[in-house]
């Protein structure tokens, strides 16, 4: 029988890497980092500028994600609450095909949409989750668009709707299913249980389910720590037990640092420079973001609370971190300490999280305009491009592409032939 750590190490070799087949396999990217190398995704643009741009079924939130030249889209009618999943050839735009999914009527925050949770892929399925509020549903289908299996989660209630990302780590995909389950400002209550969930990837049964005691909704997506002498864990963040460091083979609690997050947890944790960082906060402002060392015994190594983003994730690089607030305001930090380069307001709204491709950083606003910055510990504004259309999505790049996801449309930009 294999040991442990040959087991983990197994893991690990089929995780997401750098491989063209593997570059964007879940929300943000590569461990949820939002990072690429590519250098052909071009600063400015116009629409005669796009590879292509094909309409959507219905609409939606989601982001992209691709396997090797198969790129898989979440939509939704919103009127009928037919959900849609969708396969693309990314390098030409033609749909490969398209499954719809019938599920009851779904009203949602505005906000929010039917089609919110980006999808996951692997060398063999690609995985959505999806709510009625009734009954949240984790489904896996092959990469010709057939069903494979469904797992009931159970109910979910949150005065936001359901938002959270299915995550694969090895031969397993996991969900955060942490919902509110005490009374509400309005006076509802959650009806559903709380836990972690970790299923099969090929055959939909349940590896393990760990209990959470959350009251206020998470919709954080985990990402991977690997500690430098160690097995990796799963991090995941909620208001009721902060950051969690979770054995990914038997979802055992490894570690904790609780009561650190008093606000909802909807951006996700990234890991950089040995450090796990995340934020919470509310609609009005009130957000803080905690760089935690992880490990047996956490620790916060700084805590930043000014201009800190409730809904978008922060991205880091060559010790530089990047925080885009809702209101349109960016910040270059120092990743190790916290201390801040620059802070400078660069106007819109937002829901999207930024990425980086080479040297550039996007983020898209709630009106659809790309907005491009140098990643770099000095600021430059380099370009604002519109994409003509609402956009909540956060960008997917592969193949030295960038494909953005508006409400009604899917676009693709950049390629070998681009010039930055």
């Amino acid at each position: 029988m294999p040991s442990r750590l040959q087991v983990v190490t197994l893991l690990l070799l089929m995780l997401p890497c750098s491989s063209s087949a593997q570059e964007w396999t879940r929300f943000r990217g590569p461990n949820g980092s939002g990072l690429s190398h590519a250098t052909t995704i071009p600063v400015s643009w116009t629409e005669d500028d796009y590879n292509w741009k094909i309409d959507l079924p219905g609409s939606g939130h989601a982001s992209p994600v691709l396997w090797g030249e198969r790129l898989f889209l979440f939509s939704a009618d919103p009127d009928s609450s037919t959900r849609f999943l969708m396969c693309v050839d990314a390098v030409t735009g033609a749909t490969h095909w398209k499954e719809s999914i019938e599920t009851a009527t779904y009203d949602v925050r505005k906000q929010n949409s039917l089609a919110s949770s980006t999808p996951a892929v692997d060398a063999e399925h690609v995985y959505i989750a999806y709510s009625t509020g009734e009954t949240t549903t984790l489904q896996a289908f092959t990469h010709e668009g057939k069903p494979v299996w469904d797992y009931e989660v159970g109910p979910f209630n949150s005065r936001h709707g359901f938002a959270t990302s299915p995550v694969v780590f090895g031969d397993v995909v996991v969900l955060n299913n942490q919902q509110m389950t005490s009374r509400g400002r309005r006076g509802e209550f959650g009806t559903g249980e709380s836990f972690l969930l970790a299923v099969d990837c090929k055959t939909g049964e349940r590896r393990w389910q760990t209990p959470r005691n959350s009251a206020i909704a998470a919709h954080s997506v985990p990402c991977i720590y690997q500690p430098a002498d160690g097995p990796a864990e799963l991090v995941y963040t909620s208001t009721a037990h902060g950051m969690t460091g979770i054995d990914p083979i038997t979802g055992e609690e490894k570690w904790s640092l609780p009561e650190i997050f008093r606000q909802r947890c909807v951006g996700s944790p990234i890991s950089a420079a040995g450090l796990v960082l995340a934020a919470n906060g509310n609609g009005s402002g009130n957000n803080s973001l905690y760089a935690v060392k992880p490990g047996g015994t956490p620790a916060t190594a700084y805590v930043v609370d000014r201009q800190v983003p409730y809904v978008p994730t922060p991205v880091a690089k060559d010790n530089l971190l990047f925080l885009w607030s809702d209101r349109g305001v960016v910040s270059c930090l120092d990743l190790t300490t916290g201390e801040r380069h620059w802070q400078k307001r660069v106007g819109g709204n937002y829901f999207s999280s930024p990425v980086i491709a080479g040297d550039h950083l996007y983020c898209t606003d709630l009106d659809g305009v790309t907005v491009v910055l140098a990643a770099a510990k000095d600021y430059h504004l380099l370009a604002k491009n519109s994409l003509g259309d609402q956009c909540h999505a956060t960008p997917a790049i592969a193949l030295g592409r960038m494909y953005l996801r508006t409400f009604h449309h899917l676009i693709s930009i950049g390629g070998p032939n681009s010039s930055p």
